[in-house]
């Protein structure tokens, strides 16, 4: 059914198709619920370390409990609507419910790239600019950045989402992906969707291929900072502090950029879009506290000292307990 709005054409639902003409893909959408419980357990318990150590309460750790944020609000927009649509056959949604979807989903995805460039940011002040670093990148200063990307990807949603509100869908309500993606929507449309088509461009570059440059930028000054410095184990130490950031970058940017080059190079089959998309999207915010646990010193150490305070206490509390036993 459609109703109309002055000239715009709505249907009053949407059809999310998901896959085409593959079987059992309803393993595949239980796969992700793991993938989601493992992210929101993950992501949790950094944010709790993060949030207990005082020593942790730095500019460094304020981006990654901002990336763990994210992480945890992109994969509940995402994987637990993935569920209830595939795995309990609920693909109808409404026109508003579809564009609060889109929202929602892409908004986090966009943050998240943004969210690995402050971080490579800070490894770039911290390494090429040490005796400054105290100075330039101070807990505040970090929480402005990270308030600007949030309004920033906010503005830029808005505009996004209201230019889609702008077409008319009166050829199909299908449409071919997992959730309302913003891509196959707009080419839906049966009037003019040639500022969608330029905003989708101007986004792509401005979410996903411009932070990865300059997180490649980053880290070309950082290599000629390190050839500068003298010893060996100095060079060494130094990296060591980006390993966690540069497996990040690796999860995050090169499935996603390379679905949207082979997109722009050539016409992906909508069930490679859906595959590797969902992947791209659901498999960092899963990894990203893993990586940062296992690769971070700070981060090891302090989940050290936790544990140690923790078994301190409750040796104390056996101890007490026995006492006050043996008294009465």
């Amino acid at each position: 059914m459609m109703f109309e709005n002055a000239t715009l054409v709505r249907p009053r639902f949407f059809y999310i198709n998901g896959f085409s003409g593959i079987p059992h893909t309803k393993y595949y959408y239980v796969f992700l619920c793991f993938v989601y419980a493992v992210t929101v357990l993950a992501n949790y318990f950094i944010l709790f370390i993060i949030y207990i150590e005082k020593s942790l309460h730095t500019p460094k750790y304020l981006a990654v409990f901002n990336l763990a944020v994210v992480d945890m609000c992109g994969s509940t927009a995402l994987i637990p609507k993935m569920i209830e649509t595939f795995v309990f056959d609920s693909q109808f949604i409404t026109y508003e419910a579809c564009i609060a979807n889109m929202f929602f989903v892409q908004f986090f995805i966009f943050l998240e790239s943004l969210s690995l460039a402050v971080l490579a940011y800070d490894r770039f002040v911290a390494i090429c600019f040490p005796l400054k670093y105290d100075i330039v990148n101070t807990n505040s200063q970090m929480a402005l950045i990270l308030a600007g990307v949030w309004f920033f990807t906010l503005v830029l949603m808005i505009i996004l989402l209201g230019l889609i509100t702008t077409l008319s869908f009166c050829k199909t309500i299908v449409i071919d992906s997992y959730y309302c993606d913003h891509g196959p929507m707009y080419r839906m449309a049966c009037n003019n969707n040639f500022p969608s088509y330029i905003m989708a461009k101007i986004v792509i570059t401005v979410f996903i291929f411009a932070p990865l440059v300059l997180i490649l930028l980053s880290y070309v000054c950082i290599i000629f900072a390190l050839l500068k410095i003298a010893s060996g184990e100095q060079r060494l130490k130094a990296m060591k502090t980006c390993t966690s950031h540069l497996l990040l970058v690796t999860v995050f940017y090169i499935p996603i950029s390379a679905t949207y080059i082979a997109a722009i190079m050539s016409t992906l089959h909508p069930n490679t879009r859906i595959i590797s998309t969902s992947l791209s999207s659901t498999i960092p915010p899963m990894l990203n506290p893993i990586i940062y646990t296992i690769k971070t010193e700070e981060i090891m150490t302090a989940i050290k000292k936790l544990y140690k305070r923790n078994k301190t206490i409750t040796a104390t509390n056996y101890n007490n307990d026995n006492i006050v036993h043996l008294c009465q």
